[in-house]
């Protein structure tokens, strides 16, 4: 009976001619990038002691519009500064552009720039974030920065850039003073201060 089959198999198989090669490279296929929840999850196993970014990648973070302006002056700081930061009156000292920045990419790239500005003695920067309009998720990237930007302990206040310095795809953040600076201004007003007897 195997027989049969086999005799079966070549007969029907008689008039198929082989596929010759064609000659052409099998390339690997390219990565493609990852998602949001596999770059979340990749962020959660990561070795804490490796990772010393204090900014943290929540699942959710509270939403932000493209179009919605946001403010933040937290504990200390005087009305009349926050006031001026509002109305972009401080000139930007730094700039960080997010566009088109990955999640955890941005989320690195704040911290460095905050931590940057913090031990330059710089009060004023500004990101810029975009609004995210023609995103899948719009708003998505400037609702994270917002979360990094309450969260940061260099952060005293922040808010969203006038219209002509980027409205609400960009933020003015006020840097807290490095000791340093602190100190600059202190013996800066004592030597006013004994100038002025």
């Amino acid at each position: 009976m195997a027989t049969n089959d086999d005799d079966l198999f070549r007969q029907e198989m008689a008039d198929v001619t082989p596929i010759k090669p064609d000659n052409r490279a099998n390339l690997p296929r390219t990565k493609r990038p990852d998602s949001l929840r596999e770059q979340l999850r990749r962020a959660a196993v990561m070795d804490d002691r490796k990772d010393r970014n204090p900014l943290t990648v929540p699942e959710q973070v509270p939403r932000i519009g493209p179009t919605d302006i946001v403010g933040v002056k937290k504990n200390g700081v005087q009305e009349g500064v926050y006031r001026k930061l509002r109305l972009g009156k401080y000139d930007a000292q730094d700039l960080l552009d997010l566009h088109r920045v990955r999640l955890m990419d941005a989320r690195d790239r704040v911290q460095a720039f905050l931590m940057k500005a913090h031990e330059q003695g710089l009060r004023s920067v500004l990101i810029s974030h975009g609004k995210g309009v023609h995103s899948e998720r719009p708003g998505f990237l400037k609702s994270y920065v917002m979360h990094w930007l309450e969260e940061s302990h260099l952060v005293l206040a922040y808010h969203s850039a006038p219209q002509n310095q980027g409205g609400s795809g960009a933020t003015y953040v006020l840097i807290q003073k490095s000791s340093q600076s602190r100190q600059r201004n202190r013996e800066f007003f004592m030597e006013a201060g004994k100038q002025q007897r």
